[in-house]
């Protein structure tokens, strides 16, 4: 019959660890390999330096900037830095006028459009598309559109005047030029020649007829059919307010009427003055709840969607400066922290083969364990989203050594204890752990949860502290379940550790263990007192745990060895 005991429940869990490490370690390699992961920790802008940009606010039709709407600018000028990950950016306000962006290393290209990318989100319908280039053959004079009447809506081609359309054909959006002056805010009540970058295509919108504001989410994700099953397409899905909602179901009716290829069928999300998607109605919206589909990739969905959710700013901003500048603590106050964590580690290790000593070496093995898993667990994430460690990180993972070591104690405390009540190691191990593991789950619920709630009401290196706590914990939860528990169900059915040798920690003499009581007066060894022990503590630990069977036999053997020889019978 196959083995289905728990030393072959143990090694299978330990088999799944190992699993587990080599996951982790081929996906790091081959990113490391076949993308721009590393096998070291990203760092901070406080240990590695970075670039410093100071943005000055545009404010629409040149009013004053409020504060509030400075406020609000910083805030989601935040939420783009750090919506892929904890960047550790340092985000401010300077004199009331400005926002000065730190970023930790040389911010991307990428980066530094979605800090630019500021201005108010405009939804135009659309009145015309061409391609990117100036046009070759203007049209003659007479056939040159010109208005009839006043504009009905928004999608009425009475917007287009000849010279409106005369500019249109002259417009060369495959010239950069031309791309960076678009970027410039149109009126909302007028037409707007525009470019879509990426595509080179060129657009006549009609005015803006929901605002940006009205947007109350975005997400991303894999598109659904009819029946509810995933399809191998990517979609962006927005959600509006009230107010967007009945107005997005007006224009989605008058765009719907329009017939599939027609231009007026389609509608511009329009940002910073350019387009970043144009698509077509294919029904009516009723509830607010559009979803955009395409040739999207995770990335460009994902990007999109980060648009939408935080373009709706009330002002725009350009990079009026930009510098590289230094870590504020650097290489040396990283060393100091390293070495601090390792003056902690080896005195938790001190402490633990001196209390337990040959099963204090479990400790230090599950806390090396712990600590790999965590640093790949910290590479991984700075790879795949963008963490970076800070020195403020580097604390938790520190405090963290201490909260790891709690939970090896709580465990081994109730074996001893099982030990102590005269169990053998096997049961002592089982039984103890039944008792340990809710003690360790409770507390570390507790770490967890701190965890998140400082996270999300903190901002910059705090953020990066819970971060790491949490990522500790539930490390520590991980290898207390899947290392240290197995470890020591493999460990009792060895000799050294199951028959209690005086330097694996179990040892019951030093335990003051004692005899494990039967019932109606009867202990395991009849007649015999319980052990005594040149070890003062244990001896108390063992007279503490008498039963009154074994308490009353001992006061008697006391009392007989202390009246001397003597020929008189008992009763």
């Amino acid at each position: 019959m196959p083995r289905t005991g728990p030393g072959s429940a143990a090694k299978k869990t330990l088999l799944w660890l190992g699993v587990i490490f080599a996951a982790l370690a081929l996906l790091l390699g081959g990113g490391s390999m076949w993308s721009n992961a590393s096998w070291t920790p990203k760092l901070a802008l406080d240990l590695e330096g970075g670039t410093e940009m100071i943005l000055a606010p545009q404010v629409q039709g040149g009013s004053e900037i409020t504060q509030e709407q400075l406020d609000q600018a910083v805030e989601i000028i935040r939420q783009r830095v750090d919506g892929s990950g904890v960047s550790e950016a340092e985000i401010t306000t300077q004199s009331g006028r400005n926002v000065v962006v730190s970023l930790p290393g040389v911010p991307s290209a990428e980066t530094r459009d979605l800090i630019q990318a500021s201005a108010q989100m405009e939804f135009r319908p659309v009145l015309a598309i061409a391609a990117g280039g100036p046009v070759e053959t203007p049209l003659p004079e007479e056939q040159l559109p010109a208005p009839a009447a006043e504009p009905a809506n928004a999608s009425d081609d009475n917007w287009i005047t000849p010279e409106l359309y005369r500019e249109f054909e002259s417009t060369n959006c495959m010239d950069p030029a031309t791309l960076e002056a678009s970027t410039e805010a149109a009126p909302a009540d007028q037409p707007l020649i525009t470019c879509e970058p990426g595509t080179g295509a060129k657009y006549i919108l009609g005015p803006v007829e929901v605002p940006g504001s009205n947007i109350a989410d975005a997400t991303f994700g894999m598109s659904q059919s009819g029946q509810g099953a995933s399809i191998n397409e990517w979609g962006v899905n927005i959600e509006f307010n009230g107010e967007g909602t009945s107005t997005f179901r007006t224009v989605t009716e008058r765009l719907f009427a329009f017939q599939q290829g027609d231009p007026h069928n389609q509608f511009a999300i329009v940002l910073d003055g350019q387009v970043i998607s144009a698509p077509t109605v294919q029904g009516v919206i009723t509830d607010g709840k559009p979803r955009i589909t395409g040739n999207f990739t995770q990335e460009s969905a994902k990007a999109l969607s980060e648009q939408l959710k935080y373009g709706a700013l009330p002002i725009s901003f350009e990079i009026q400066s930009e510098q590289q500048v230094s870590a504020t603590l650097g290489a040396d106050q990283l060393k100091m922290g390293l070495v601090a964590g390792l003056i902690g580690l080896a005195l938790v290790a001190v402490y633990s083969l001196f209390q337990y000593r040959a099963l204090g070496f479990v400790t230090i093995i599950s806390l090396v364990v712990a600590g790999v898993l965590t640093y790949l667990a910290i590479c991984l994430l700075g790879w795949s989203q963008n963490y970076r460690l800070s020195l403020a990180g580097v604390a938790g993972l520190i405090v963290a050594i201490g909260q790891t070591a709690d939970s090896f104690i709580v465990y081994f405390e109730r074996i001893r204890d099982e030990l102590r009540d005269g169990r053998g190691l096997v049961s002592a191990v089982d039984n103890g752990w039944k008792r340990a593991k809710r003690t360790v789950l409770a507390s570390k619920a507790v770490n967890i949860l701190a965890a998140v709630v400082l996270y999300f009401v903190a901002v910059g290196n705090v953020r990066g502290f819970a971060f790491t706590l949490g990522l500790t914990a539930v490390a520590d939860l991980i290898v207390v379940f899947m290392f240290t528990h197995p470890t020591m169900v493999l460990l009792a059915k060895t000799k050294f550790f199951g028959e209690g040798h005086k330097w694996s920690g179990l040892d019951t003499t030093r335990l003051g263990a004692v005899p494990l009581y039967r019932g109606a007066g009867r202990i395991r060894e009849p007649g015999a007192a319980p052990v005594r022990t040149k070890n003062k503590a244990a001896a108390k630990e063992a007279e503490r745990r008498m039963t009154i069977a074994e308490r009353r036999l001992a006061e008697k053997q006391d009392s007989l060895a202390g009246s001397g020889p003597s020929t008189e019978k008992e009763g």
